[in-house]
């Protein structure tokens, strides 16, 4: 017989493995690619000491002279905090009664709750990547009723709850629920009366304003400060950065290759575009020979440009290619995913008040770079 115990057991010893590999290494090439870490987390936030620069105690003399004078290695220390990723599911007592003598019923009821939440973590953790650590997912530009006009639908999808805020942090509205988009348009249907004041306000997954993790759009942002630390006071904290691309060519690519590795003595390992620019980098190279292609950890198929895969993401920003080394990322967590315990230890619990069951899960955990100057990206780049 089906009962809440035997839902909870399930969910801790069947499906949380399961559902943790799946977000971890089929949600994203890009996060399926970069190593993940326990070390280096103190309390709440993560405290990373990094090497940069030359040993300074180097150089050359005569056979009875002085011995080189200089430091040894620069360190600096880069300092985030933790942040809070969580996802939930939710059972109904209807839905539970209902299965309670069909084991099968009740396990397809789970697996269709399960596959639900991968499926939207996963949505989330990619656009999370390619952010700024703030969670703004669109800016409004016009309102006609009840229908907004935004400067991108990238990060949006049907059923989404947000919050309207206002660039000074005011929240214009809340809890709205994207019922409709037109991508061809730009433009989305909210829920409930048309908002006073919505233009130029931006659009943020709901209570999640500033507590994302510090994704590409942060580590290449034009930003004060990374990780406590300041960018003026530690060069090595830009990385490479040429706009105006406009037609993409071979030798544009392999000449910010050569850039990381000549200023950082970086190697460029894996690439991320988006849809029109891994186009316009497929027409280029079919020109003269046959694309090779890779699988990649995770089954995501690749090109590859001079052996560096070329991963297409819904997430890149139009125009925009990140030639970036893995080996100087690391996502440290506090651990991986787990399920969040009540009070009597159980992870399916009641809603108060509400005849419903939740079972919600939780990963704490940042994204560092150790070395931004080590990574390059090409903007403005003509798509196709």
């Amino acid at each position: 017989m089906v009962t809440t115990t035997s839902a909870d057991s399930a969910l801790r010893s069947y499906y949380l493995d399961a559902v943790a590999e799946q977000l971890n290494k089929n949600a994203n090439p890009f996060l399926a690619a970069i190593e993940q870490t326990t070390s280096d987390v103190w309390g709440k936030d993560v405290k990373k000491t990094v090497v940069y620069g030359l040993h300074g105690g180097i150089g050359a003399g005569t056979e009875d002279g002085d011995l080189p004078e200089g430091p040894g290695n620069g360190y600096a220390q880069l300092t985030a905090t933790l942040k809070n990723l969580y996802g939930k599911i939710e059972i109904s007592d209807k839905a539970v009664r209902a299965s309670r003598n069909d084991e099968g019923a009740f396990v397809d009821l789970l697996n269709e709750e399960m596959t639900g939440l991968v499926r939207s973590s996963s949505f989330n953790l990619g656009r999370m990547l390619f952010g700024d650590g703030t969670g703004k997912l669109a800016t409004i530009s016009a309102v006609t009723e009840s229908t907004y006009t935004v400067d991108s639908t990238r990060n949006l999808v049907s059923g989404m709850i947000v919050d309207v805020i206002s660039s000074a942090g005011a929240t214009t509205a809340a809890a709205r629920t994207i019922i409709a988009i037109n991508r061809s348009n730009k433009t989305i249907l909210l829920s409930g009366a048309s908002i006073t004041g919505a233009a130029n306000c931006g659009l943020y997954v709901r209570n999640s304003r500033n507590l994302e993790i510090t994704g590409l759009g942060a580590i290449f942002s034009e930003s004060e400060t990374l990780y406590g630390l300041s960018r003026a006071q530690n060069d090595w904290l830009k990385p490479n950065i040429i706009s105006s691309v406009g037609t993409l060519t071979e030798v544009a690519v392999q000449k910010a290759i050569d850039q990381v590795e000549e200023n950082s003595g970086g190697k460029i390992n894996f690439i991320i575009c988006s849809w029109g620019v891994r186009r316009a980098l497929y027409n280029v190279l079919s020109k003269y020979r046959q694309c090779d292609s890779v699988t990649l950890e995770g089954g995501t198929h690749a090109i590859t440009f001079n052996g560096i895969p070329v991963v297409a993401d819904r997430f890149c920003p139009e125009g925009t290619m990140y030639l970036l080394n893995t080996d100087d990322f690391r996502l440290h967590q506090l651990c991986d995913w787990q399920w969040l315990e009540g009070e009597n230890g159980r992870v399916l619990n009641q809603i108060p008040g509400k005849p419903v069951y939740q079972a919600t899960l939780v990963k704490y955990a940042e994204l560092m770079c150790y070395r931004p100057c080590g990574q390059a990206m090409l903007k403005d780049i003509t798509e196709r």
